[in-house]
């Protein structure tokens, strides 16, 4: 089955599946791709308004933090959350949330606000953003407390009778249940679909090659964005030059402009124009060539024919959570003497495979699963572990591990409609993935997608 080639860039270069895809797209309308969090209590924020009940166990008892569940329309999180904020009159950072949603789309997740009442929340004003008070906790939320996100989403304009979308949908997700779920795959929102040069920026920083890694960020055009963003990116690329890059460049590319800001009075400083973007931004170039690596690592795996939920010598495994959560500070490695009793925790689902995600403190695998990374890291110029120690010294993070496999639960198909002659096939699906777990990537199975730009991705 070909894989499409900025597939192949993010790192993703196989199919777990040999079924046949169904094709289609996402993300038609907002209202196509559903997103709605599970918390670790079994609470469910729902887009319908729904409200549960002592979810953490709230009570109506005043406490410092409001819990409330935030229902938004095509909005990115961190905008919406600081139009929440705006609106109350408080300081952003004041309302905490669990995990970042997908801006195209209609989700629903909890938030914790600080020191408000349920009746001042009720007054928030946002277009497309509902704030639904639920109770008062005595600690904000975090990521310690999210289990995942529930999905419901329409794939729509797939070229297939019914009868035939449906099963090829059962036999993908009958193969993807035989291995115990999908390969944990970051998934395109990671790097961006449209523009995909995050990793590439990170690569660049952490070989300490400010200025390439600025003019990747700056002036590499992409055809998939807006004509004007695409314009002045190729001028800059031309010509070098920063002021009038300043004066050309769309308001909406509030990063860029902050970088060419500084560099147009200071167009030899490229590191100091970095330094410009929040520290969450520089942090997401650095995340993303560590989750590209990871990918590379994952792809390499199945290439080599070694399964995702079976253990050899020199694997990492993890162990598992009640919830079913990985716990990857939990950790063994994998040896010839207790291969057979890992493989049988891992069968049993209390321990999971897992890979690296390269980084200041993380070690690779050994055997030949750490001879395919360092394979890797060598075709990346990142020979030695001493060499991308150095160069990742100078980005953020220690690395870590990440499970191999991720399941998909409760997985159903909630509706398969058509015009007549099957010229407008679409199919409605509807399942559960862990925290850091991918709806795309299950996708990506499902519709095999020739071109995952105009499919939606």
């Amino acid at each position: 089955m070909a894989v499409p080639e900025i597939d192949k860039l993010l790192g993703m270069e196989v199919y777990a599946t040999k079924t046949q895809g169904i094709g289609g797209k996402i993300r038609r309308a907002a209202e196509d791709f559903v997103v709605e969090e599970v918390l670790v209590d079994g609470s469910k924020a729902s887009v319908t308004g729904n409200l549960p009940t002592r979810v953490l166990g709230s009570t109506l008892t005043k406490q410092r933090y409001l819990l409330c569940v935030l229902v938004k329309r095509n909005w990115d999180t961190f905008i919406a959350i600081k139009n929440v904020a705006k609106s109350l009159g408080i300081d952003q950072a004041k309302v905490q949330f669990a995990g970042i949603k997908d801006a195209k789309a209609v989700t629903a997740q909890h938030v914790t606000i600080d020191n408000i009442t349920a009746q001042e929340a009720t007054k928030v004003e946002v277009k497309d953003v509902q704030l639904q008070p639920i109770g008062y906790i005595h600690e904000m939320l975090s990521l310690f407390f999210l289990l995942g996100n529930n999905f419901t989403i329409s794939i729509k304009d797939i070229q297939l009778p019914p009868q035939a979308a449906q099963k090829h949908i059962a036999q993908t997700i009958e193969e993807l249940s035989e291995v115990g779920g999908m390969p944990n795959f970051f998934g395109h929102q990671r790097f961006g679909t449209t523009r995909p040069i995050t990793h590439l920026v990170g690569k660049a920083l952490f070989q300490g090659k400010y200025e390439e890694a600025a003019m990747l960020f700056l002036a590499k055009p992409s055809d998939h964005e807006h004509p004007a963003s695409r314009k002045a990116r190729q001028e800059l690329l031309e010509t070098n030059n920063f002021k009038n890059a300043l004066e050309n460049f769309p308001k909406q590319l509030r990063f860029e402009r902050l970088m060419l800001t500084h560099l147009t009075d200071h167009p030899k400083d490229f590191a100091g124009a970095f330094r410009r973007l929040p520290l969450k931004l520089q942090a997401l170039f650095v995340q993303a060539y560590q989750s590209y690596l990871f990918n590379r690592f994952l792809s390499e795996r199945l290439k080599h024919g070694l399964s995702l939920n079976e253990a050899v010598a020199g694997d990492f495994v993890v162990g598992v959570e009640r919830s079913g959560l990985p716990l990857t500070s939990v950790y063994k490695m994998v040896v010839t003497e207790n291969l057979a009793e890992i493989n049988a925790q891992v069968k049993a689902g209390k321990l999971r495979v897992a890979l690296p995600i390269v980084g200041l403190k993380q070690k690779l695998s050994q055997g030949m699963v750490g001879r395919i990374e360092s394979e890797v890291l060598e075709h990346e110029r990142l020979k030695t572990r001493s060499t991308y120690l150095n160069e990742l010294s100078r980005g953020v993070g220690k690395g870590g591990l990440r499970a191999a496999l991720a399941p998909v639960k409760d997985f159903s198909v909630k509706n398969v409609s058509s015009a007549p002659n099957y010229s407008a096939v679409w199919v409605t699906v509807s399942f559960m993935l862990l925290r850091g777990c991918y709806a795309t990537v299950v996708l990506r199975e499902l519709m095999k997608p020739q071109d995952p730009v105009s499919a939606g991705f």
